[in-house]
């Protein structure tokens, strides 16, 4: 029976039920009963949780748990599912936000484990601990041949200046170590209070480089990232430490660096495939004497299983109470006849912002350098049916998410409508948001949206955000300003439920944003798809789809083949290593190219 609590107009009304059918902290529960019922019952068949689901207002869960569509479909009155962990992988997330469940996480619970993690990799990699440990243990006493180094006074090399490696990064401060980084999207004054000095390339730290951590997302464009050549520019001296995702080194080239004495020694946590299969790289880099390796434990102390569950029952009484949560994952509630309409735009948007990423920074040109490019002035332009609507809130969260998920992922960050206008504003990103009704008869389509990246802010802007303290400041709806040359653009519709890209920058051609695809700017003449085809073969890669996109009307001057440029899009079956990008910029002709995963 439900506990009568009295409301403000005298009345008793029962509190709120939580059914807790995993281990939950004691300070996570203490925290809930001073204001819900909570009923704890471990051991739960999933036909017994089906039957008594309806009960609850809230449900709070670990990985053993499976929230299926079936289960929330009888959950009558349920208003938040809480994942005391960062994966959903065991909640049916859109079936949740189609009943108008909040899906909550807790993202940043790990964050100081996986950053102790690292520091203890790189002790016991200086001081060959690992080595050490089994030396003694089999009997022996051999203090010359273990001699380590200090970290007081080394350099210290971090790639991925997000939540993790700034934690890194100032617990290696205490150590008296000298810091510098690389992340193109690094947010400056962080870093600086971090002590980090910011590097402009990946190449340029790892010449510096004495301990080396990576704390970046595994995408398309950090797959492999080290690899031989990388290797091959670091100090002899010098140890990599990975307790981020398998998969961004090289394993078998760490391997072949470690044997001839390229680098001193590695801290492996994470594998391309976990656990390793028996006499691969990876079996072999464990087996090493100058690596010392652990099970994936990066986020796996008593004290980050504590926090991830006081987080989560924080953000549960928070939604229970009518506030907001700290990390929704899924998408807001917005009326049945919008949803239908906004659905497949926020996947179009989305998509739009993750190409922009990828697509834009870095972009390899053909002098072989990586041209930093991404910029932080948006505006997102709707057209047709698109401007009757009543909000526009998902599209601006697709957009927020699509730009920073390709480059925040490693945090455990979800973005979504609750939180992308203080993320967007963190980040520096602005946004502004403008309808247009403007030769609405000319369009092929009944709504389009274009996004168009600015090198700066109008003054108008500046006056804007100062104006406003709150996070809205980064969401402006604002009157059309005129087009720069220089703007980037990308330009979509939806057909068929389908998104589709219809402009790229100065190009226009249609294709649907999925898959891996391979993307080159060229001049428009003979040989360059014939060329860019056979180097594609030569490297084992079928081709799904290719979609040649010419220059715009106005720009395209005729039978000028030396002038004129075209973008080749090329959907592939899987993603390409930097040396077959490199090798098509390589040929004449061939401008740019970068590789994007959607």
């Amino acid at each position: 029976m439900a506990i009568p609590a009295t409301s403000s107009n005298g009345t008793e009304t029962p509190k709120a039920k939580i059914l807790i059918p995993e281990k939950v902290s004691p300070d996570g529960l203490a925290l809930l009963q001073t204001s819900f019922e909570v009923h704890e019952k471990k051991g739960l068949s999933p036909e017994k949780l089906l039957e008594i689901i309806s009960q609850y207002e809230a449900l709070i869960v670990r990985s053993e748990t499976k929230v299926t569509s079936a289960l929330l479909s009888a959950a009558k009155n349920l208003k938040v599912v809480a994942r005391a962990g960062v994966g959903v992988d065991n909640v049916d997330v859109e079936s949740a936000t189609k009943h108008g469940i909040i899906v909550v996480n807790s993202p940043s619970g790990n964050i100081n484990a996986a950053a102790e993690h690292t520091i203890a990799l790189m002790m016991a990699v200086a001081r060959n601990v690992g080595a050490s440990c089994s030396s003694i243990k089999a009997g022996k006493w051999e203090r010359s041949r273990l001699v380590g180094v200090e970290a007081k006074g080394k350099t210290l090399a971090i790639v991925g200046l997000g939540k993790v490696g700034l934690t890194v990064a100032r617990i290696a401060s205490g150590f008296g170590m000298n810091l510098i980084g690389y992340d193109p999207y690094a947010n400056p004054s962080l870093t600086t209070a971090a002590s980090v000095s910011l590097k402009p390339s990946l190449a340029e730290l790892l010449k510096e480089a004495d301990f080396l951590t990576l704390h970046t997302p595994l995408i398309a464009s950090t797959k492999g990232m080290i690899g031989s050549a990388e290797l091959a520019t670091m100090k002899p001296t010098a140890r990599i430490l990975n307790v981020a995702r398998g998969g961004m080194i090289d394993e078998a080239a760490l391997l072949d660096a470690l044997n001839s004495g390229t680098i001193a020694g590695a801290g492996i946590d994470v594998f391309t495939s976990e656990p390793p299969e028996a006499d691969s790289p990876a079996s072999r880099l464990i087996a090493h004497p100058k690596v010392v390796a652990t099970p994936h434990l990066g986020a796996s102390t008593r004290e980050a299983q504590e926090n991830v569950s006081i987080d989560v029952c924080e953000q549960v009484i928070s939604i229970l109470s009518g506030q907001l949560p700290r990390s929704a994952v899924n998408a807001p509630l917005i009326l049945p006849e919008e949803y239908r309409t906004l659905q497949p735009f926020v996947t179009l948007v989305e998509k739009m912002g993750s190409l922009y990423t990828q697509h834009y920074s870095p972009l390899i040109n053909n002098s072989g350098s990586a041209r930093q490019s991404f910029r932080t002035t948006f505006d997102l332009t709707y057209e047709g049916a698109l401007t009757t609507l009543h909000t526009t809130k998902p599209l601006f969260a697709a957009l927020v998410k699509g730009l920073l998920t390709p480059i925040t992922s490693s945090d455990g960050l979800n973005i979504n409508i609750v939180n992308a206008e203080l993320l967007a504003k963190e980040r520096g990103i602005l946004v502004n948001e403008h309808r247009s009704r403007e030769n609405e008869e000319d369009k092929p389509y009944s709504s389009f949206v274009t996004l168009r990246a600015r090198t700066s802010r109008s003054t108008s802007h500046a006056r804007d955000i100062a104006r406003s303290a709150s996070p809205a400041a980064s969401r402006i709806t604002a009157p059309q300003t005129q087009p720069d040359q220089d703007d980037q653009v990308i330009q979509g519709f939806v057909s068929g439920n389908k998104p589709f890209i219809s402009r790229l920058d100065r190009f226009k051609g249609e294709f649907i944003p999925s898959g891996t695809l391979l993307i080159c700017r060229n001049f428009d003449s003979c040989g360059k798809i014939g060329f860019v085809g056979s180097l594609l073969g030569k490297a084992g890669v079928n081709i799904r789809f290719m979609n040649v996109a010419p220059l715009h009307e106005e720009e395209y001057r005729e039978g000028d083949a030396e002038g004129n440029e075209a973008l080749m899009i090329l959907g592939m079956d899987r993603p390409v290593g930097d040396d077959v990008v490199k090798g098509l910029i390589s040929a004449e002709g061939v401008l740019e190219a970068s590789l994007v995963t959607l």
